[in-house]
């Protein structure tokens, strides 16, 4: 019978890593579909900066952005197959679980503060456990932000100057219905593809958060920038559950801890860069304009309707994030 002592232990481990048998440090792949730059990828980053420090020699986060391991719909499904770890994904995610789409209800959520109470009560118990029974786990709800509205054509003040106008949306049905309901004629394809549509004319317009527009240098090919603040757009650092649990169960906990740990500091990120982001677009060139707010509150009702009618539980789910506003 051969009896190990911690002394021999550490020896034979010095040996083994001498020899090349050490144990490889495994690498947590994290893809995104947003820009270098973004506060997605910069949120990403910071993310993958404070769990390595933590991993030490176990495991590396290693951040892939601009779509290089493919769309959302793509890297979703590599993460559910465990060819990567994890992804970003915002306004996809309404078709994973419709529950999702409560973030696509206009004016739903009033500020940041509004969006921590949602986080501490909707999300967890509602909104993780739904998108669980479709084999993901969203870790944390990351800062996409405020989305606003660009075009050439003119200024966007109500919904009726939404006429008409191609607007690219993301791959959601709930943002294309949105756009429908206001009159546009809503375009969806991926944000890797935006640029060059609106440089050639196949799109007329788009919706992005500052940081997304900024990154995106949608305001070399947009002249107008209509502040509607019409959907805040969560980002979920979002794994596969089979392939999270086959993980070491202390890389699984850095993780999770430390995806929470970052959504503070992007929603704080989030908050200084709107006036800073705003300011730099208009000096860039962009004409700026303040939407009437309550004619697009008026133009959503029938979304709110919708939501509540067919997703399961819809109009608690409305009154409990309404309760939480104040």
């Amino acid at each position: 019978m051969i009896h190990f002592t911690l002394k021999s232990a550490v020896a034979a481990a010095a040996l083994l890593a001498a020899s090349g048998f050490a144990q490889a440090q495994e690498e947590i792949i994290f893809g995104l579909s947003a820009a270098n730059g973004s506060l997605q990828e910069r949120t990403a980053s910071e993310f993958a900066r404070r769990a390595n420090e933590k991993l030490g020699d176990t495991a590396v986060v290693k951040v892939f952005d601009s779509s290089q391991l493919g769309k959302d719909k793509d890297m979703l499904q590599k993460i559910k197959l465990g060819t990567m770890h994890m992804t970003l994904p915002s306004s996809t995610m309404p078709e994973i679980a419709a529950e999702y789409a409560l973030f696509d209800l206009p004016f739903m959520v009033k500020d940041r503060d509004h969006l921590a109470r949602i986080d501490e009560t909707l999300f967890r118990d509602v909104l993780v456990p739904a998108a669980e029974e479709q084999g993901y786990r969203p870790l944390a709800i990351w800062e996409n932000g405020f989305r606003q509205i660009t075009n050439n054509e003119r200024p966007i003040n109500t919904p009726a100057d939404l006429e008409g106008l191609k607007i690219r949306t993301p791959n959601s049905s709930w943002r294309v219905e949105m756009f429908k309901t206001y009159g546009a004629n809503p375009t969806p394809m991926s944000f890797s593809e935006v640029f060059v549509a609106l440089q050639t004319g196949v799109i007329d317009g788009q919706e992005n958060p500052l940081t997304n527009i900024s990154a995106g240098k949608l305001n070399e090919v947009q002249e107008y920038l209509s502040m509607s603040g019409h959907v805040y757009s969560p980002a979920y650092p979002t794994v596969g559950v089979t392939a999270f649990e086959k993980l070491d169960p202390e890389i699984q906990e850095v993780l999770k801890t430390t995806a929470e740990e970052v959504a503070l500091w992007a929603r704080e990120q989030g908050a200084a860069d709107d006036d800073t982001l705003l300011k730099e677009l208009e000096e860039s060139g962009m004409k700026v304009n303040q939407a009437d707010r309550q004619a697009f509150v008026d133009a959503s009702k029938p979304l709110y309707e919708k939501f509540a009618a067919e997703v399961d539980g819809g109009q608690e789910m409305i009154d409990k994030a309404m309760s939480l506003a104040d």
